[in-house]
């Protein structure tokens, strides 16, 4: 049975400690090496269209990005002088550089994508066409260049919407919203998804708010597979609160997964086992700007 509550996070510290550590928000850190991306060969032969991705760029390094779709797949693509990045009114391509220009981490993209002739699922992939949100583009250089809505007025605020997270004293936890999830699984229920937007519309009114989200496992399974759960179900609930609800991504904290660390219940009993599999919604306000 599926449950949606409302409570504080536990051990939120230990949390934004290591999100302090991965990096801070999808939004920033464009130039810096990321070792999850592994470089490929570049396909050879003649090319063809390959699949569609839809979802949002989770990391970039030189003239390749990872992409995370709402089911929590990663896909690794490739753009190159001939990709054309679209946003909602305007066309931005040819042989434009795009590395940190446009293709900012943390924005919901749709891909269309060619491969190599013959190339099996989950081969090489290249970038033909980059759809984006001219508004979700706008946010980003904005957040990203300091400029508009005068940012440079809140330093806090700023310093928090680019991760770089502190003492966690230095924050109002304003509320909690969990989701939790079936034995194994990471999707998510329509009454998951409108609790996500409702509590979505109501951060939106919190001014200065940010999102910080977790997910977590019970005990059932080993520690890697509840690792790579916990993940997946924070890449989910993010990917729909910025896709679904129009949460912005500047104002989402790179997501975490803490598999079965900090339990609400015991994991002795199958209610408790319940409550631990969840994904935790933070909302998160600066107490230099609360109340601004």
């Amino acid at each position: 049975m599926r449950v949606i509550s409302k409570r504080p996070g536990v051990n939120l510290l230990a949390v934004m400690l290591t999100v302090s550590a991965s990096g801070g928000v999808f939004a920033q850190q464009q130039n810096a090496p990321n070792p999850d991306i592994v470089v490929q060969g570049a396909a050879t032969g003649p090319m063809v269209a390959g699949p569609e991705i839809k979802g949002v760029i989770s990391a970039r390094h030189g003239d390749l990005m990872k992409v995370t779709a709402a089911d929590g797949t990663v896909s690794t693509i490739a753009v190159n002088d001939a990709t054309r990045i679209k946003a909602a009114g305007g066309l931005f391509g040819g042989n434009q550089k795009l590395a940190a220009d446009s293709l900012l981490n943390g924005l919901p993209v749709t891909i269309k994508t060619l491969q190599a002739e013959g190339a099996q699922p989950g081969g090489d992939l290249v970038a033909s066409q980059i759809s984006l949100r001219k508004g979700d583009l706008k946010t980003a250089n904005m957040i990203r260049n300091g400029t508009n809505q005068r940012f440079d007025e809140q330093t806090a605020a700023t310093e928090a919407l680019r991760g770089r997270m502190g003492d966690i004293d230095k924050y109002n936890i304003k509320g909690t919203t969990n989701v939790h999830f079936d034995v194994g699984r990471s999707d998510l229920s329509a009454q998951d998804k409108a609790a996500l937007c409702s509590t979505a519309a109501a951060a939106q009114q919190t001014e200065n708010a940010l999102m910080l989200v977790v997910g977590y496992t019970d005990s059932t399974g080993g520690d890697d597979l509840n690792q790579t759960l916990s993940e997946k179900r924070a890449s989910r609930v993010i990917n729909y609160l910025q896709q679904a609800c129009g949460w912005k991504p500047y104002r989402m904290l790179t997501p975490t997964g803490m598999a079965k660390a900090d339990p609400l219940a015991s994991n002795d009993t199958p209610e408790g086992k319940a409550q631990n599999r969840r994904v935790a919604v933070n909302i998160l306000v600066s107490k230099s700007v609360d109340g601004l």
